[in-house]
């Protein structure tokens, strides 16, 4: 019974590597036996073994003695045992991969018909892997867009929401609820793939916001000009961000811990809800320094341009967006409050 227990606890994996063992060992038990019953050399032994347990067909290499043929009796019967139960792991492990495959593809499809409000990243190449890893790690709902093999794999390590297709077909985006969406954030390696993709996606959701890949500056007039918001190029980014580090190295830091969430330092915006109690009153009178321990360094009005360090009598209205900085829970606890 506890043998039966154990046997019944064994993964598909686990059984073929004991009916792997088993095998081997009836390869050498079968050997053996010719040798000791029949005086066989030991390759004579090995043959007679092997096509015992194929049931080729082929003659005996000698005439057995009685003795000899009935131990050929169980090695067959052994061996057929043990192919049908080979047999039976190997049907368990391409059910039960298929199996899986089809439980975890029906939970990812009602994941995303749930989405609503998400970012879709387009690619998973360098940079939109480093996209979805923030998105991640800040808990934003998102799903990423991929048809490279490589890519697919990852994302399936990595556990993220994805759809296996080219993210400038319609069909794709209408799969990945770009009507729903609240962000596009395309990183397709060709730029002519993202400007395409943008014309697409602006055609399918007029209020998306589209945040877009260039490799050249050429390329940002383009983009815009095909719906996207705002265009992020690399190299540019990244070489600049180089020269800060040279020339304001403290300034780099304090970024870095800003953006990171080091420290408990968090730079978030936050979108006045209407009715606020912040409605109305100038930052002087919102008094979110004294309560809340957060500071404002920019706003940007329902209708106007962000005002970067505003003064104490810029009017909070509903709907504009405040640039704050301060510590994780502080924010959280604004954030909560601006709700009821």
């Amino acid at each position: 019974m506890a043998n039966s227990r154990i046997s019944n606890g064994l993964s598909p994996i686990m059984k073929m590597r004991v009916a792997l063992m088993a095998f081997t060992l009836l390869l050498v038990g079968g050997s053996a036996g010719f040798i000791w019953l029949e005086h066989m050399s030991p390759l004579d032994a090995l043959y007679m073994t092997v096509i015992t347990l194929s049931s080729v067909g082929y003659g005996e290499v000698q005439p057995l003695h009685p003795a000899g043929r009935v131990f050929t009796i169980f090695l067959i019967l052994i061996g057929v045992m043990l192919v049908g139960f080979v047999a039976t792991v190997i049907g368990e492990l391409v059910i039960e991969g298929q199996f899986r495959e089809i439980v975890q593809r029906r939970k990812m499809e009602n994941a995303i018909k749930k989405l609503a409000g998400h970012s879709i990243v387009a690619g998973y190449g360098r940079v939109g892997r480093q996209v979805a890893r923030e998105l991640n790690r800040n808990k934003a709902p998102f799903l990423v867009i991929e048809k490279n093999l490589e890519g697919l794999a990852q994302l399936l390590e990595e556990g993220f929401l994805h759809i296996k297709g080219d993210a400038t077909d319609e069909e794709v985006l209408q799969h990945a609820g770009i009507e729903r969406a609240q962000t596009l954030v395309s990183t397709l390696p060709e730029e002519a793939q993202n400007v395409y993709l943008s014309l697409t996606a602006r055609h399918m959701n007029p209020n998306l916001k589209i945040i877009a890949r260039a490799d050249f500056e050429e390329g940002e007039k383009k983009l815009i000009r095909a719906g996207a918001n705002h265009v992020v190029i690399p190299h540019i980014l990244g070489g600049s961000r180089m020269a800060m580090a040279a020339l304001r190295p403290n300034v780099v830091d304090f970024m870095r811990m800003a953006t990171g969430g080091e420290e408990g330092l968090v730079v978030e915006e936050i979108v006045v809800p209407a009715a606020s109690h912040l409605s109305g009153k100038s930052l002087l009178d919102s008094n979110l320094k004294k309560e809340y321990g957060v500071n404002i360094i920019g706003v940007r009005p329902t209708h106007g341009k962000m005002l970067i360090n505003p003064g104490p009598e810029v009017v909070i209205r509903d709907g504009d967006v405040l640039v704050l900085i301060g510590g994780s829970a502080e924010l959280e606890r604004l954030t909560r409050s601006l709700e009821r």
